[in-house]
């Protein structure tokens, strides 16, 4: 499927959001609950699957559809296409604190590999694929980098990363020793693997985990700077919990609690 060619801006500082440009009969693709708003002359339709996938019949829907419930992302995805006159926006917001990332999957060979969690919006016509870590240890203890995204095509795809993001291009053979969740996006010729961190005292008392994502060049990786689990681990570690009769201290936890499990 052709791409759209879409043109962008992405507004604010930490708590960003990305307004994409339309023109007749373009369309963009958002993951589910990230539109912010639309102009009129924009129809929205929630398809099944993978909306590169649509041509592809039954069972290419089927395929797409897996393909995302394995990253664990909603079986749908919306398509927001322009059918007005004129030019129209749609605009996609990040989740939490952070940084939107902006990938030209022309100028990377037409793959980006990313966290399960990171895709935001794309051109219509960017594939939604997995990408499984192919080595032995990779797969039993890669945590978050086990299973990944992979984002196909030559047109404009978003991701978006927690905190501060830093990109670091690795010469050959260049190696990079990162925590698992701190890893956004990668392009296809970085080699991926898991190293236990050392000692048995590091690894029970460091803080860190038991094992590091390690990168090996060539290629560009992205980095964040605050991982969501990092962040709802601080949180949770530090909210009240209501015992006994409890206080205003205990009930505030508790209702921090409930929001951030989802309760109602």
């Amino acid at each position: 499927m052709a791409m759209d060619v879409i043109d962008y801006f992405i507004h604010g500082d930490d708590m960003q959001f990305v307004e994409i440009e339309l023109d007749p009969g373009e369309a963009a693709i958002g993951e589910a609950g990230s539109m912010m708003y639309m102009e009129d002359g924009i129809v929205m339709d929630t398809v099944f699957g993978d909306a590169s996938a649509q041509q592809g019949g039954l069972f290419g829907k089927l395929v797409g559809a897996g393909k995302r419930l394995i990253t664990g992302e909603s079986l749908f995805t919306t398509v927001y296409t322009h059918k007005g006159q004129g030019k129209k926006r749609v605009a996609f917001a990040a989740p939490y604190t952070g940084k939107i990332i902006a990938f030209d999957l022309q100028k990377f060979g037409g793959t980006m590999i990313c966290q399960k969690d990171a895709f935001l919006c794309a051109a219509k016509g960017v594939s939604l694929g997995i990408a499984f870590q192919k080595k032995l240890g990779t797969g039993f203890f890669g945590g978050e980098g086990f299973i990944m995204q992979k984002l196909d095509g030559d047109g404009m795809a978003f991701a978006h990363s927690g905190g501060t993001v830093i990109e670091r291009n690795l010469a050959p053979g260049e190696v990079l020793r990162v925590d698992t969740g701190c890893v956004v996006a990668y392009t296809p010729s970085i080699d991926f693997d898991i190293q236990f961190v050392g000692g048995i005292k590091t690894a029970l008392f460091g803080g860190e985990g038991l094992f590091f994502a390690v990168l090996r060049g060539p290629g560009t990786v992205w980095m964040q700077s605050l991982p969501f689990a990092r962040l709802a681990s601080r949180i949770f570690a530090a909210a009240p919990v209501r015992k006994g009769g409890g206080g205003s201290g205990g009930e505030q936890g508790s209702i921090l609690g409930n929001i951030l499990g989802g309760d109602d």
